[in-house]
């Protein structure tokens, strides 16, 4: 745990690492008392293999291991985000407020989620054949979702994960294994804020549905932001994101 306040979890996401997280990660403890994992497959936790709902329950584990069993603020990115809305919709954990950076709700189409299985397995494969994680991380950050990110970024943390872990990760926690959750978060009653890149036009139109479909959630588009918002513009990432959870303190005072 870094920092000090009230204990904050932050969820990373895919290829990254607990220590992944920058100058948002700064400012984060600056505030917060933070509990930064490595998720199964990533880093320090590469030899562990769990699917979405399984990972979920480890987290809610660790966290109650590492703070007890006080409230705390949830903080999910891309992975972690989808990780951490199956710890709001499958686990006990006491989680007072929810920060959803690049969140899905799944592919409910069964045929698209099924070849986005398939397409993530076949990487994943690829992956532990070849053992050449220095090229994967490559083709992955070359994608469009990273654009905005400068050349090199994270890059030696990304670096410390192992082929084997993040072909885990890639077939057990990739968006095709995930079940759609969308017709739960109607039942999520905590304050909830989905941020995304207002650029990232498919998470953006997930962050609004999420805002729309449960009772407590309020979307927020980032101008001009991709995926990675909170990497690629961390000042104004956290000043959003701390001025919605001071607003729902107060409110609750």
């Amino acid at each position: 745990m870094r920092g000090s306040g009230p204990p904050l979890v932050l969820l990373h996401g895919f290829t990254q690492t607990g220590r992944l997280w920058g100058a948002f990660g700064r400012r984060v403890e600056d505030a917060y008392t933070v509990v930064a994992l490595d998720l199964p497959g990533h880093a320090g936790s590469d030899s562990i293999r769990a699917d979405l709902p399984t990972t979920a329950n480890m987290v809610a584990d660790a966290v109650r291991a590492a703070i007890g069993d006080e409230p705390c603020v949830l903080l999910g990115y891309s992975l972690g985000a989808r990780v951490g809305l199956h710890v709001l919709t499958g686990t006990s954990l006491a989680v007072s407020r929810a920060v959803f950076i690049g969140l899905t709700g799944g592919i409910e189409d069964a045929a698209a989620r099924e070849q986005r299985r398939s397409a993530d397995e076949k990487a994943a494969f690829a992956l532990e054949a070849s053992g050449d994680l220095e090229g994967f991380l490559d083709r992955w950050l070359a994608g469009p979702l990273f654009a905005r990110l400068s050349e090199g970024a994270d890059r030696a943390e990304r670096s410390r994960n192992s082929a084997s872990g993040v072909a885990s990760s890639l077939r057990l926690c990739g968006t095709g294994t995930q079940e759609p959750l969308w017709d739960r978060l109607p039942s999520m009653s905590i304050p909830v804020l989905a941020l995304a890149g207002s650029d990232d036009t498919r998470f953006a139109a997930h962050a609004l549905r999420v805002e729309e479909m449960a009772p407590n959630a309020v979307a927020s588009l980032v101008p001009g932001g991709g995926h990675a918002l909170h990497l690629a513009q961390p000042e104004q990432s956290w000043r959003l994101i701390r001025h919605w959870l001071r607003a729902d303190e107060d409110g609750r005072q």
